[in-house]
């Protein structure tokens, strides 16, 4: 089952015939309708042979939660990413680390979009790169849970790109700006799947590919990210998981357009613009403390 948001917070099944809406058949009543299906134990399956309501180009395709409590997100879990990463310090200025040395970290929520809206760089002066990475929605709420536990809090996977500026700043700065968080273009669910460590995942750059594994590279599991996570935090139903990018990431420019697809989860096109902004002319301040 393909869980889809679209048009001004519909819920749908996406299936190969186009898009059944299944919004007023459950009765969902809030404008992030994957979080209350997922916090009302709902149960869509049954309507998965309906006839379509819409075809998928008559509507607009949404990120599928609209706004997540929290996106944590896994640093360097692909050797091969972790080895590219060391060799360009645009991308790491320190010595490598895992997540056990520092954990995971927060990307903010207000960085969330959806395929269709695109990623608008803030700066034209700034080198800002690609990641695609294999991303999933809790299905409900953990804590302090065991990662043998984990597969079945999960709601289903879906496909992230963590759009990063490079430098010096905190890696959450760098990685929260609007559009830096693109999720799509479904939540697929985990019995469509199959196994999450065994999927070829492709990113192609104006139809060169740029980043190609299959997430079987990844240091630390799916349920080893939330086991950690979950350490003394609550993880909320509509949190969004992340499992970090392999290799090949590169810069992107406006004008730009990204072609994502993970294998059994899905696929989208992402276009990429600029704003006429340069970093080094913005001038910050500090205000004058009153005597």
């Amino acid at each position: 089952m393909r869980l889809v948001r679209f048009d001004d917070d519909r819920l749908g099944l996406l299936t190969d015939d186009g898009i059944v809406d299944v919004t007023d058949r459950l009765d969902l009543q809030t404008n992030d309708p994957i979080k209350e299906y997922a916090r009302k134990d709902f149960d869509a399956s049954e309507y998965e042979g309906d006839e379509p309501d819409y075809d998928r180009e008559e509507v607009t395709i949404e990120s599928p939660v609209r706004r997540p409590g929290k996106v944590i997100a896994a640093p360097l879990n692909y050797e091969n990413h972790v080895e590219e990463a060391l060799a360009d310090t645009d991308i790491v200025t320190e010595e490598w680390f895992t997540i056990e040395d520092k954990g995971y970290f927060l990307k903010a929520p207000s960085s969330v979009a959806g395929p269709e809206d695109g990623i608008e760089l803030p700066f034209n002066d700034r080198r800002v790169d690609h990641e695609i990475e294999l991303a999933f929605v809790m299905g409900e709420d953990v804590k302090d849970i065991d990662a043998d536990d984990v597969w079945d809090a999960v709601l289903g996977y879906t496909i992230l790109l963590d759009v990063s500026v490079r430098g010096d700043q905190d890696r959450s700065n760098r990685k929260s700006y609007d559009t830096f968080t693109i999720i799509g273009p479904c939540v697929t669910t985990p019995d469509e799947v199959g196994d999450p460590h065994d999927l070829e995942m492709e990113l192609q750059l104006n139809g060169e590919t740029e980043q190609q594994q299959n997430t079987g590279g990844m240091i630390y599991s799916c349920a080893d990210i939330v086991e950690y996570a979950s350490i003394g935090a609550t993880i909320e139903a509509g949190d969004v998981i992340t499992t970090g990018t392999p290799e090949g990431v590169s810069a992107i420019s406006g004008g730009d357009t990204i072609d994502a697809e993970i294998e059994d989860v899905g696929a989208m096109t992402v276009d990429v613009t600029e704003r006429d902004v340069a970093f080094e002319d913005i001038d910050v301040q500090k205000s004058q403390k009153e005597e």
